[in-house]
């Protein structure tokens, strides 16, 4: 969690730093207003991102030994079928609620050498994992704001493995689980100009996981009051364990978002 310790004094001393000012609109935190302004009420932002993340560490399924994963992100690339990637948030004040939403399937498909137990095998694997939290600002004027957060997270991960030819055709197998882990960390932002800023979070916990945590740093730039873009770094580990389940990974890349604030 050094990323996130570092990231978080950096908010900080810029926040103390920077004068004091009334209450302000901070949205997203992939890319949040820049040029602060008080508003009344609830405000709203939903930022669609790509994470070009690349997968390491160990899986496991049937109760099988675990088996050692080490992708780059065009490894997966190759076998993605779809992904969708967006970020959340209405404030109200101090006050926020946020969603992260994250899907991806995958699958791939190879021939067997001789074709006698199965002509080829067919593998596809969905992930789902869905943060839903609330933060509240305690530090917060005309520069940016430092919120600490809570919430929980869904994973749904599941793979299917499917025969054709030989002796197995038609046959297939499923293994998966479904688990829920609770989070808590900082969330910020620091506008450098009126334009430029700094933008991050840090979430640790756990749960149904052994542990799972959250960590991303960026550079955001305002293009106006409306549309923001923002790109940075993001690693999310998991470990998972459960009836011969295993998910022991870390998934980290470069992350680029667009955010649209009403």
């Amino acid at each position: 969690m050094k990323h996130s310790i570092a990231l978080a004094a950096l908010l900080t001393a810029g926040l103390m730093a920077a004068s004091p000012a009334r209450a302000a609109d901070i949205t997203s935190p992939m890319a949040p207003e820049l040029k602060q302004t008080e508003r009344d009420g609830w405000t709203f932002a939903i930022a669609p991102y790509f994470w070009a993340a690349g997968m390491s560490g160990d899986a496991g399924l049937f109760g099988l030994p675990t088996v050692h994963l080490d992708m780059d992100f065009g490894d997966i690339l190759k076998n993605l079928d779809f992904a969708a990637m967006a970020i959340g948030e209405a404030r109200y004040d101090r006050y926020s609620l946020f969603t992260d939403i994250l899907y991806t399937k995958i699958s791939t498909g190879r021939a067997t050498p001789r074709g006698i137990i199965a002509g080829s095998v067919d593998v596809s694997s969905e992930t789902f994992a869905g943060l839903i939290g609330a933060g509240y600002s305690v530090l917060q004027n005309e520069r940016g704001n430092l919120d600490v957060v809570g919430g929980l997270r869904v994973w749904h991960a599941s793979t299917d493995i499917s025969f054709s030819g030989g002796l197995l055709d038609g046959r297939g197998r499923s293994d998966g689980a479904t688990w829920v882990d609770g989070l808590a960390g900082l969330r910020g932002k620091y506008s450098i100009t009126d334009k430029v800023y700094l933008t991050g979070w840090g979430l640790v916990g756990g749960g149904g996981a052994n542990v799972d945590w959250d960590v991303a740093g960026g550079i955001g730039y305002s293009f106006n009051d409306k549309i923001s873009a923002v790109a940075g770094y993001r690693a999310l580990g998991v470990d998972y364990s459960d009836d011969g389940f295993v998910l022991d990974i870390v998934q980290q890349g470069p992350i680029f978002g667009v955010v649209m604030h009403f």
